[in-house]
């Protein structure tokens, strides 16, 4: 804990920069003048007119809480072209495979998307992979999507796109909510939240506690004694505190922890994961706008890997501490009505070491004691500029990005401690310039036409450099020489929206991820991370809404033609589908609200066939689910909740290893009460 709290100086670094950024606010013209009105909102800066100009979906805060499911990942589901490596949602995943991207453009388990929660960074410092279980859609206002490339802050990590999420404040909050359900297996899930006025601010507290013993993830025919269902346990809680300083800036803070267990497959086979995450922020809404925000991460990860031969250990992940620090300062300062300036770095700093014991499934002895890791940092600057004109608006920003991937080691040794093999990697580090602009025309009557072009960034993660991994029989070799990989693309598209209750917007899009990070096939039952030429995704993304008085229907659409280029060791994929990418998604939620706070819906989901592998050996047939939501309301707070997720019992496969079979969750149906407004 000692050497993670040496990084909490450099936050108070990050917001002492901002300092004279307060300073610049305007005093009052005289001692009588009448002090301003101080407004909290607990949000960021407001949206720049840039945000027209590329393809972007918002998700309401009732959308958010109302899945089946009640997982954030199945309300991002409702996005086209968003996409998670695995079908499999926080309870039934390997954590390390939660990566999130968008527009076809995965092929391996860290997220090409940038997720960011109240403007900080969420993927592990480590894996890059998500922690889907902590964030608990009670607890947010909306998600914001916006696909393809960005040069903004923290716009390194953005390249299929940034999905913010932003937390809700004490009005949407209320001073007590929460819920309570069990389902049909038994399992549970409760949740609860206070907030309250803080002076002219407010402060809000909040925790969630999922558990159950799971499904069976493996099918009937294919189970064994060792065979278990996959059981979970997960619990986060979260503070958060938003003050006024003087009547333009706004203090905001946050600290959340959680931890998430699961067993996947056979007896023995646990995983866990865990955070502390804390966060500072000052927003200014003066004449000189401004955003400075620090924050800290402390993540770890253990996983035991079980023979599915002999249903024994053989590999014991049994810590993976990693640390994550970095913040922000933008400036908006005063260029006139029509225009505005975004001026700003960002910087952040990825840390961290495996430790995992090889063990003889004949035995049970430790055979080989490895550890690897290193350290990533990345100092972004940026500047964007928007103009108005008249019914246009045009976009366009740099953003230069200096990266150092340092410290970087693999070491084995024998359990005596006798070495085996003792790895150290050059560092390495550069620059990288990333653009993007754009252009948006009220052509009028709802009609908007937009069209951008853009590149971007992501460093390997220190997973990708230096952490080999076994899916039993097949071994993935990390690769210390890994390039960062590049983005770029173009899409234009048409936003018609002629009342508040008809929406449509339709996009077309060609993006290119050059030095895309694959995991490659190099022998039998063995592949190795590798830069392959280019992952090329072209498509359509479409999405609808229509109201007619108390009845909604919504829709989204993701038609995507995928393909890898590769030469040398990776000309055997040239020309195919990336792994995990299927070549269509849709979705459809129809929802009637017969009086107020009550709610029917139904979703139904369609994911076309993807394959599990690069060569296209192994096929995930595609699964069509129906799940529906419930809300019958006792009170003015109270109200009755029923869900049911995969109702008509679809066989949802989420892994096929050579014929052997992970599936999704199966027809699950939930009741329970739920508090608030």
């Amino acid at each position: 804990m000692s050497q993670r709290l040496r990084y909490f100086p450099t936050l108070a670094v990050l917001l002492a920069s901002a300092a004279p950024l307060a300073a610049q606010e305007p005093a009052p013209e005289d001692e009588g003048a009448e002090e301003a009105e101080i407004v909290v909102t607990g949000t960021g800066l407001p949206d720049t007119p840039a945000a027209s100009a590329y393809g972007t979906q918002v998700i309401d805060r009732e959308r958010l809480t109302t899945v089946a499911s009640g997982r954030i990942e199945d309300a991002l589901a409702s996005v086209a072209g968003f996409q998670q490596f695995r079908r499999s949602d926080s309870r039934s995943a390997n954590p390390s495979a939660q990566g999130a991207t968008l527009r076809a453009l995965g092929g391996n388990a860290s997220s090409r998307a940038l997720v960011l929660l109240d403007g900080v960074p969420l993927a592990d410092p480590f894996f890059g992979h998500l922690p889907f279980s902590a964030i608990a859609p009670e607890r947010l206002a909306s998600a914001r999507v916006t696909r393809g490339g960005g040069s903004g802050p923290f716009g390194a990590g953005a390249l299929a796109g940034t999905i913010e999420l932003a937390s809700a404040g004490a009005a949407d909050l209320g001073s007590v909510s929460g819920s309570a359900l069990v389902n049909d297996r038994g399992e549970s899930e409760a949740s609860a939240t206070l907030a309250a006025p803080l002076g002219e601010g407010f402060a809000s507290v909040s925790g969630r506690w999922d558990r159950g013993q799971g499904f069976w993830t493996t099918p009937e025919a294919q189970r064994v004694p060792a065979s278990v269902r996959a059981a979970y346990d997960a619990w986060s809680v979260e503070a958060r505190g938003v003050a006024p300083i003087g009547s333009a800036i706004e203090l905001q803070a946050r600290m959340s922890a959680w931890h998430d267990a699961r067993t996947l497959r056979f007896a023995g086979a646990d995983s866990t994961t865990e955070g502390q995450d804390a966060s500072v922020r000052l927003v200014g809404r003066g004449a000189w706008q401004f955003d400075a925000l620090a924050h800290v991460q402390s993540r770890n990860f253990t996983n035991v890997v079980v023979s599915s031969t002999r249903f024994v250990p053989t590999l014991d992940q049994r810590n993976t501490p990693a640390t994550g620090i970095g913040g922000k300062i933008e400036v908006r300062p005063p260029v006139g009505d029509d225009s505005v300036l975004r001026l700003g770095m960002d910087y952040r700093r990825a840390l961290g070491t495996l430790y995992e014991d090889a063990i003889s499934t004949a035995t049970g002895a430790v055979t080989e004691r490895r550890t690897a890791g290193g350290t990533n940092d990345d100092l972004g600057l940026f500047a964007e500029l928007d103009r108005t004109i008249g019914q246009l608006v045009l976009t366009g920003g740099v953003r230069a990005d200096r990266f150092t991937i340092r410290d970087g080691f693999y070491r084995a040794g024998t359990a005596a401690g006798a070495a085996i093999t003792d790895e150290r990697y050059p560092d390495r580090a550069g620059w990288e310039t990333s653009v993007r602009g754009g252009a948006a025309f009220d052509a009028g009557g709802g009609l908007r036409l937009r069209a951008a072009g853009y590149t971007g960034l992501r460093l390997p993660t220190l997973n990708e450099l230096y952490r080999p991994f076994v899916v039993f029989p097949v071994t993935t070799q990390a690769n210390a020489a890994l390039r960062n990989e590049r983005l770029e693309g173009f899409e234009a598209g048409i936003d018609y929206a002629p009342s508040p209750a008809i929406e449509v917007s339709l996009t077309a899009f060609d993006d290119r991820v050059s030095d895309a990070i694959a995991n490659v096939t190099v022998g039998p039952n063995l592949r190795q991370r590798q830069n392959i030429d280019a992952i090329r995704a072209r498509g359509i993304e479409a999405s609808a809404g229509v109201g007619i008085g108390p009845v909604r229907l919504d829709g989204s659409l993701a038609w995507t033609d995928a393909e890898a280029r590769g030469t040398g060791m990776a000309a055997a994929l040239d020309g195919l589908r990336p792994a995990q990418t299927p070549r269509i998604a849709a979705s459809a939620t129809l929802g009637w609200r017969p009086g107020e706070r009550w709610l029917l819906s139904a979703t139904l989901r369609h994911v076309g066939a993807q394959f599990e592998d690069d060569l296209e050996s192994d096929v995930l047939p595609a699964a069509t689910t129906l799940d529906a939501y419930a809300q019958l309301p006792l009170g003015s707070r109270l109200a009755v909740v029923m869900r049911g997720e995969n109702l008509t019992d679809e066989n949802v496969v989420t892994r096929n290893q050579s014929g052997s079979i992970d599936l999704g969750a199966p027809r699950t149906l939930w009741i329970g009460l739920k508090l608030g407004r």
